[in-house]
């Protein structure tokens, strides 16, 4: 059954929590530095400024990414390969979107805080 394809269920449902996450995170961002949640890197860890501009850049890119993330799920409805390449591909879209979400907030607190590098 197509709902029961990796290709499908991998990338929806973690589109699913990344725009969920990502929501909660814009809405409720955490207030200060900790070692506990939000997007922790040692570069947003620097000081209060860079946390709280990482935790809602990270947070919209997260939206942006989940959605992305759930419609390539979609096509899992339509094609339907052997089920270890459907969880392959399922697993590579979802590490993908991490990377680039990883990438993509890193480059703009780099371009954002040049001066204070």
């Amino acid at each position: 059954m197509l709902f029961e394809n990796p290709l499908f269920l991998i990338p929806f449902s973690s589109g699913l929590i990344f725009y969920v996450v990502g929501l909660i995170m814009y809405k409720f961002p955490p207030k200060k530095i900790n070692g506990l949640y939000g997007y922790r890197t040692a570069s947003s860890m620097k000081n209060q400024v860079r946390w709280d501009f990482a935790q809602l850049y990270a947070a919209k890119q997260m939206i942006k990414y989940g959605l992305l993330l759930s419609v390539f799920g979609l096509v899992g409805l339509v094609y339907e390969p052997a089920e270890s390449i459907s969880t392959m591909l399922g697993l590579g879209l979802m590490i993908l979107m991490v990377v680039l979400l990883i990438v993509k907030v890193e480059k703009k607190m780099k371009e954002e805080f040049k001066d204070t590098q």
